[in-house]
C-alpha cells in the first residue's frame, strides 16, 4: 500500500516537472520561432522578394503579440509589444516596396505605396513609445539583449523608412 502511494507521489512529481520543463521549452521554442521568422524575412529581402518578406514579418508580428500576452512581467511584455509594432512597421514597409514594383516602379509612387509607408511610420512610432513608456520598470542599464536589439532595429529601420519616403517621392 505504501509503495503504491509513494510510486504515485513520485509519478506526480515527475509529471509536474515534465509539464514545467515543457512549458519553459515551449516559450523558448516560440521565441526561437520569432527569430526564425524575422531571419526568413531578412533573407527574402536579401533575395529581392519583398512580398515574402512582408508575409514573414507579418507572421513574426503575430508571434511577438502572442509572446507579449504570455509575459507576466511588464518589462518583457513591453519589449515583445514594441517588437510586434516594429515588425508590423517592417511588414508595411516591405509591402510598400512590393506594391511599388508591381505598379511598374514609376515615380512618384502611388498613393497605396505612400499609404503603406505612412502605416509603417505609425507602427514605428508605436514601437518607440512602447519602449519609452513611463511604467517600464526595466532601466536602460539593465535592458535585456532582446530589448537592446529591438531598440537598435528601430533606429536602423527609422533611417530606412525616411529614405524610402524620399526615394518614392511620398509626402512627409
Amino acid at each position: 500500500m505504501w509503495r503504491t502511494i509513494a510510486a504515485c507521489q513520485i509519478l506526480a512529481v515527475a509529471l509536474i516537472a515534465c509539464i514545467a520543463v515543457n512549458g519553459q521549452a515551449q516559450v523558448m521554442g516560440e521565441e526561437a520561432e520569432l527569430d526564425r521568422l524575422r531571419a526568413k524575412a531578412e533573407d527574402a529581402m536579401g533575395n529581392d522578394d519583398a512580398e515574402t518578406a512582408a508575409m514573414s514579418m507579418g507572421r513574426a508580428a503575430l508571434m511577438a503579440a502572442h509572446l507579449s500576452k504570455r509575459q507576466t512581467e511588464p518589462a518583457p511584455r513591453h519589449t515583445f509589444k514594441a517588437t510586434e509594432h516594429l515588425y508590423r512597421s517592417q511588414e508595411h514597409g516591405y509591402r510598400a516596396i512590393a506594391l511599388f514594383r508591381r505598379a511598374g516602379g514609376e515615380l512618384p509612387a502611388s498613393a497605396g505605396v505612400c499609404g503603406s509607408l505612412q502605416l509603417a511610420q505609425l507602427e514605428l512610432r508605436h514601437a518607440q513609445e512602447t519602449l519609452s513608456g513611463p511604467d517600464d520598470t526595466e532601466g536602460k542599464h539593465t535592458a535585456s539583449p532582446r530589448r537592446k536589439a529591438a531598440q537598435q532595429s528601430m533606429e536602423d529601420w527609422s533611417i530606412v523608412l525616411d529614405s524610402m519616403q524620399g526615394e518614392f517621392h511620398c509626402p512627409s
